[in-house]
């Protein structure tokens, strides 16, 4: 698949998304979407992928969604745009719910983990998609701001939903209702990312973890935790536990739990084929 807006290549059971607009600091389109997204899914959809990791171009992670487009929304431009030349994305499962297909939603559905590797500055829609991966790595040059109230806009594509769920209501409503920048130290503090490291070393860290994802752990486990993870946040105690009860009666028939104690008892790398 040939790209315009983003770059996709594949290694060592990693796939790796760099938005490529660095000329405007990676600024978010209809078409960057739509590639990403084609990205991520077709990624997904690879058994030999194991691993996704996004990051930016040149300085910029993502400074938000592009002013050439919101101009246009303002001017009541037409915000639908047809890239059939993508072709389609492969389909969700059957049981995946309706809060997850969303347009921004979606990595919460996919069977891989997501590892944004924040290489610049994310804000608004740039940190928005950013909330639904599962990993955030920064660099030290990083820096995260919603800025909608500064614009005049609202909490966008859920992030008022998820936002407190990873930093608390009270760092919240910091970011929403001031629209500032923190930096990455901050943002560490905050929750929001999970680690921060020299800039040089970003992509090397990144990577070393999606490597170390692919490496030693079951994709089928993977699958499975990712669904426990996020549609627990729908459920209470009660149903998350008898569901965690089930698939761990259904773990031990794989050939992924056989594989992973015959590699621990003979100390080797484990063989896992997601099964």
């Amino acid at each position: 698949m040939s790209y315009r807006e983003i770059l996709y290549s594949a290694a060592d059971g990693v796939g790796e998304i760099t938005v490529n607009r660095p000329d405007k600091l990676n600024a978010w389109t209809l078409r960057t979407a739509a590639e990403v997204r084609h990205a991520m899914r077709s990624a997904d959809a690879d058994d030999a992928m194991r691993a996704i990791v996004v990051t930016g171009a040149g300085k910029g992670y993502c400074a938000g969604a592009d002013m050439d487009m919101l101009q246009s929304i303002q001017k009541g431009g037409d915000a639908s745009a047809d890239f059939a030349d993508l072709g389609d994305a492969p389909p969700f499962a059957e049981d995946v719910p309706a809060a997850f297909r969303g347009e921004y939603s979606y990595p919460l559905a996919l069977s891989k983990p997501v590892i944004a590797a924040v290489n610049g500055v994310a804000a608004g829609l740039g940190l928005s998609y950013m909330l639904f991966y599962d990993l955030r790595i920064a660099s030290e040059r990083a820096r995260f701001g919603t800025v909608f109230a500064r614009r005049g806009l609202v909490a966008e594509h859920g992030s008022a939903w998820l936002l407190p769920r990873l930093v608390g209501m009270h760092n919240a409503c910091d970011l929403l209702f001031t629209g500032r920048l923190v930096d990455a130290q901050e943002a560490l503090r905050m929750g929001l990312v999970n680690r921060v490291v020299a800039h040089d070393d970003l992509m090397s860290e990144a990577r070393s973890i999606a490597r170390e994802i692919a490496t030693w752990s079951s994709p089928r486990s993977i699958r499975i935790m990712k669904r426990q993870l996020y549609g627990d946040l729908f459920q209470d105690l009660g149903e998350s536990m008898g569901e965690a009860d089930r698939e761990m009666v259904a773990s031990f028939s794989t050939e992924d739990f056989r594989e992973g104690v015959a590699s621990f008892l003979g100390r080797r790398p484990p063989r896992f084929t997601g099964r």
